[in-house]
């Protein structure tokens, strides 16, 4: 089976410039040749037509095997624009609300309390909603961020969750009770929906919605998203003959005063090979979800209809707004800096008190940690997306290649 996408079209007649669409590929391969990355995956669509579709480097240094359009990228946070839509159908079917607490469905997170540093730790003035989940306002502390003493305190719970590492270096096998059991022994950083911390309440989230749809996400997202949208490659772990279309991921390491990728994770030793197929992470823990750029662009074809694709509606036209309005209200988002609010499982541009940029206001999408990342602009009926395989790709010197995707695919704009 050929991989999923969208159907082509002729650039200049949706409104670009050839030349200029064209100059996008030789951009990216300039990456690949300089070391930045091993690999570029490129596609633009408008108005739900493929212009640009580009493949650059190769699955591995050793192997040296182009990758193509059929290459199986862990989208890692690419998957948490899925749980916000994954959630939306819940909404839909009348089974929970973006305001419902989190306890209605993982009754371990009662009681919980917020940290007071060198205090006795305090009572939260609220609990934690489905809605903090999505926008990454539980105020659950960030390991890394946190002091010492909180992540020495806190060991048991925090290797258990797998958010430092434990004495033996594996990855975490708990099972969905044990990791909430575990978050229910952490103080918050703040109240619930005080301050933005990326990620940490997506393991809830999950939890949450397991509950709800009386199934795992595996199952869930194969029957709700990938099936109706002809996604027929993506998946949270591999099946099988998908191995061979499966890249190495790399990490850059500094050596002999030069910053070099080296690998990060082997395809073969993967999880997302070997299993166990236990922990189905939504928002992009062990991976997240595993698929080529014609399924994300399905996808997010989807979103940018408003729900539906080649007559299969997952959700309504005001909810697919829901999702995309401002949830956040005024918060600073610190990844994105101002001009941008976070909707369901994405951060939106809304452009007020920040400089411009070569965007729509209403452009909305969100990245992964090895490298994935897609932008969507209802305005011009646009969407691009860009695939690699770099874990901490922003410590490689000059490694910005999502911005200069980003400004060749407006520029290309006729």
């Amino acid at each position: 089976m050929s991989p999923s996408t969208l159907p082509s079209g002729d650039p200049a007649a949706l409104g670009f410039d050839p030349d200029r669409l064209a100059a996008i590929g030789p951009a990216m391969q300039q990456f690949v040749d300089d070391n930045k990355v091993p690999n570029l995956v490129t596609m633009v669509v408008r108005k739900g037509q493929v212009v640009h579709l580009d493949a650059r480097g190769v699955m591995d240094f050793e192997s040296q095997t182009p990758v193509d359009s059929g290459t199986l990228y862990r989208l890692y946070s690419n998957s948490k624009p899925m749980a916000g839509v994954a959630t939306l159908i819940l909404y839909e079917a009348g089974i929970l609300t973006p305001d419902d607490p989190v306890t209605r469905f993982v009754p371990q997170l009662k009681n919980m309390k917020v940290h007071v540093p060198g205090g006795v730790p305090v009572d939260v003035n609220r609990e934690i909603t489905i809605r903090d989940c999505l926008t990454n306002t539980t105020s659950l502390m960030m390991p890394m961020s946190a002091p010492m003493s909180f992540r020495q305190q806190y060991r048991d719970a925090l290797t258990t969750l797998g958010w430092i590492p434990g004495e033996d270096g594996g990855r975490p096998t708990a099972t969905q009770a044990e990791r909430m059991a575990a978050i229910a022994q952490l103080p918050l950083a703040d109240h619930p929906g005080k301050r933005f911390v990326y990620h940490v309440g997506f393991p809830i989230l999950g939890a949450v919605l397991e509950a709800a749809a009386g199934q795992n996400m595996g199952d869930f997202f194969r029957e709700q998203i990938f099936e109706p949208l002809g996604m027929n490659d993506a998946t949270f772990y591999l099946k099988e003959g998908q191995l061979e279309r499966f890249p190495t991921c790399y990490v850059p390491r500094e050596t002999d005063r030069e910053v070099k990728l080296v690998v990060q994770e082997d395809p073969t030793t993967s999880e997302k090979n070997t299993g166990p197929q236990t922990q189905f992470g939504v928002g992009g823990d062990a991976g997240g979800v595993v698929a080529p750029i014609g399924d994300y662009a399905r996808f997010g074809q989807m979103l940018l209809n408003g729900g539906e694709l080649d007559g299969k509606r997952i959700l309504g036209r005001k909810t697919v707004d829901l999702m995309r309005g401002n949830h956040t209200g005024d918060m600073v988002i610190p990844m994105t800096g101002r001009g941008f609010h976070f909707g369901l499982g994405i951060a939106v541009y809304h452009g007020e008190d920040a400089r411009p940029l070569i965007r729509s206001r209403g452009t909305y999408g969100w990245g992964g940690a090895a490298g994935t990342t897609y932008f969507a602009d209802p305005e011009e009926e646009l969407m691009g997306i860009c695939f690699t395989q770099v874990m901490q790709a922003g410590a490689m010197p000059g490694n910005n290649y999502q911005e200069t995707f980003q400004r060749m695919v407006y520029q290309a704009l006729a």
